[in-house]
């Protein structure tokens, strides 16, 4: 008679096969421990998405106590850093300065005697990444140089006052350390399971194992839950960096993280297996896993560039991509404590992008296999 079709003991010993594999392998290991390490201390201390300390070239032609409080105004905000030497266009054509002042030379007496004053900012539009940023800046510098300069506040019919919420001090950090998170299994659960089931390919193993009892399910399942651990292992050190190093606050369930961590990890394992089957050569696998496994969490997730400014096309296309609607749970779950009525649409959409991966991954492999 015929055995199970599926048993858990054959299944282990493959795992346990694999994970004495990892260990004398330095390059996995370099690669599962190191790379949450790098991507930690990158994205946390290098990436900042907060534009400080600008050079601003100004011409003070009035030079006198109202434009010199303007200019304080500028230097204290803590975006500039304030430059009256030179011609502000040759700094800003140089690339010296970020933006230039012009303040017009009665900027003083006309303030005094109550007329309408303006002064010139001009900016560099090269980078318009850079020039949006400072563009929301000013807004908030010229309501309070109309508060320190004017010599009376007169109340307005309506006041409006701000408040963000989850990240209160809009810090980039809260922003993107909780997405690193689908940066690393997006990477890693591909890149690992891609190369070492292609490397068995290579090396003739896969056909030595093949002709064991053990099934190809419990193949599959013995050599991809070993990368599982390993991965979910980096998940929870970016977790602790963002804890205890950087303060980001935790305000929902971990369990619900947890949940959303393993549907996304069953993706990528799926989608890296599916390469290795396709490819069966190392080379291929490592660069297939870095187009579809680092491309998409970086740039299609939402982790740097939010989905709605992107164009029709590629916001549509994101929703069939597991790393946006992680991306969308993990930072709805870290900073807004939000839960799964909440996350219904972003849950619903791993677990069938999961099962649909898992699917393809499985007949692909078994079709190649099984005659």
């Amino acid at each position: 008679m015929p055995g199970p079709s599926f048993n858990i003991h054959r299944a282990y010993s493959v795992a346990r096969k694999e994970v004495m594999h990892v260990l004398r392998d330095p390059f996995t290991l370099a690669l599962a421990l190191g790379l949450p390490v790098m991507l930690v201390t990158f994205f946390g201390y290098a990436i900042d998405f907060e534009v400080k300390n600008l050079s601003l070239a100004v011409s003070d032609m009035d030079n006198g106590p109202s434009s010199r409080r303007l200019l304080d105004i500028f230097s204290a905000s803590g975006y500039f850093n304030v430059s009256a030497a030179g011609d502000p266009i040759r700094k800003v054509d140089a690339g010296e300065a970020a933006a230039a002042l012009f303040i017009k030379p009665d900027f003083s007496r006309d303030l005094r005697r109550g007329k309408s004053v303006s002064a010139q900012f001009v900016l560099d539009g090269s980078d318009n990444s850079k020039a949006a940023v400072i563009m929301g800046y000013l807004p908030g510098l010229e309501a309070a140089a109309d508060a320190r300069l004017a010599d009376y506040s007169p109340s307005p019919p309506v006041s409006l006052e701000t408040r963000f919420l989850y990240n209160p001090e809009l810090n980039s950090r809260w922003f993107t350390i909780p997405g690193l998170a689908a940066i690393i299994i997006g990477l890693l659960a591909i890149m690992l399971t891609a190369m070492t089931v292609a490397r068995e390919w290579e090396n003739g193993s896969m056909e030595l194992l093949l002709s064991t009892p053990v099934r190809p399910l419990e193949i599959i399942v013995g050599k991809l839950a070993p990368y599982g651990v390993l991965v979910l292992t980096g998940v929870f050190f970016v977790y602790l960096a963002s804890r205890l190093v950087f303060g980001v606050p935790f305000a929902g369930s971990h369990l619900l993280f947890l949940l959303a961590c393993v549907l996304f990890i069953v993706a990528a394992l799926a989608q890296g297996l599916f390469i290795s089957v396709a490819t069966r050569q190392q080379q291929v696998a490592m660069q297939l896993s870095m187009i579809t496994g680092l491309l998409p969490s970086m740039l299609l997730s939402g982790f740097i560039f939010p989905v709605e400014s992107m164009p029709p096309f590629f916001r549509y296309f994101t929703m069939l991509l597991p790393p946006r609607w992680f991306m969308e749970a993990a930072r709805g779950i870290y900073l807004k404590g939000a839960g799964l009525r909440e996350l219904a649409v972003p849950f619903l959409a791993l677990t069938a992008l999961s099962a649909l991966m898992l699917a393809l991954a499985l007949k692909k492999f078994k079709t190649d296999l099984e005659p």
